[in-house]
């Protein structure tokens, strides 16, 4: 990167893919794809994926604005959950609440399965899964595909303690599309998949498809697991419903959800769906493979995830409970 970006906070609306495609056509009565802005003093996260609410941060001060060859990207201060990192219009991560995320998608899978040895990420160009990931010390390898190097430089720059383990010697960062790396990825090869994906518009639509699902099921060995962001029971149920249906179309051995709090994502929580290959029987439920004290010497305390915590995030609403019930039949 070309040094910092520095940005007042000014009447600024990120616009999502589907707007640029519009202004390119020259049509100005469609409605915008997402309309999260920053007005003077806050940020207002808005969306088609979320309608008819809103999550405001107040802004002490924007770090960086810039645009992508794929997404609108943005760091702001704000005054409460420290600093911001923002795609196309929405909160990937603040320092405050970052840790709920990434422990819970990195030790629900890894924790899952007994020495894990080789890990893909896809997506995670925030970096904060990888210290996670770094706390198994079985692990050997650890290969990241992140399709935005700005995002990389950028969180390198403005989130020292979260991005602080892309120069670890077991990591191995591809600048490129995750679909395409899985396709060419050697079957069998990984013990875990962790796809870190934002929402399913623009750049990572591909990561919540049937043929990418197949892709990941082919580079897991026996018995290997996949853990992937699955968005909100509280607002995409539809989403959910697809997710689950393709899994248990592809993934032989066990198929569950998950969710966890995260105050700053749409509605405060976020999902996930796990799932093993067919092969060594894997009970998400009940973690076997705990995670060494001696991590925290290197890594720091863990900050949200444990054992109890681990099982009870399988713990569903009714609501939710019926309707991925309603998929195995």
């Amino acid at each position: 990167m070309n040094g910092t970006k520095e940005a007042s906070v000014t009447d600024l609306k990120i616009p999502r893919e589907k707007d640029d495609k519009a202004a390119a056509n020259g049509d100005k009565t469609k409605e915008p794809a997402c309309i999260s802005s920053l007005i003077p003093g806050w940020f207002s996260e808005m969306s088609p994926m979320w309608p008819g609410e809103a999550h405001s941060l107040k802004v002490e001060k924007v770090l960086f604005h810039g645009k992508s060859d794929y997404q609108d990207v943005i760091v702001f201060q704000s005054a409460a959950y420290g600093k911001v990192l923002v795609l196309d219009g929405v909160i990937q991560l603040t320092e405050r609440d970052e840790c709920a995320y990434q422990e819970m998608i990195t030790h629900l899978p890894l924790c899952s399965i007994p020495n894990p040895k080789k890990v893909l990420v896809i997506g995670g160009g925030g970096g904060g899964v990888l210290p996670e990931i770094a706390r198994h010390i079985s692990v050997e390898q650890i290969d990241m595909c992140e399709i935005d190097k700005m995002v990389v430089d950028v969180s390198k720059q403005f989130f020292p303690n979260v991005a602080i383990r892309f120069e670890d010697p077991r990591v191995n960062l591809v600048i490129g599309d995750g679909v395409a790396f899985l396709k060419n990825a050697a079957e069998g090869s990984y013990d875990a998949v962790i796809v870190d994906s934002s929402d399913p518009i623009g750049p990572a639509k591909e990561l919540f498809e049937k043929p990418f699902f197949q892709s990941v099921a082919r580079a897991l060995r026996p018995g290997g697991v996949v853990c992937t962001q699955a968005e909100s029971l509280w607002l995409h149920m539809d989403i959910i419903e697809g997710i689950v249906s393709n899994c248990r179309d592809i993934f032989k051995g066990s198929v569950n959800y998950a969710w966890t709090s995260v105050p700053t994502y749409p509605s405060g929580v976020i999902g996930f769906m796990l799932c093993s290959t067919e092969g060594p029987h894997v009970d998400f439920k009940n973690p076997v493979n705990l995670i060494d004290s001696s991590s925290s010497k290197a890594n720091g305390p863990l900050k949200f995830y444990n054992s109890e915590i681990h099982s009870a995030a399988f713990c569903l609403p009714s609501f939710a409970k019926k309707v991925i019930a309603s998929t195995a039949n």
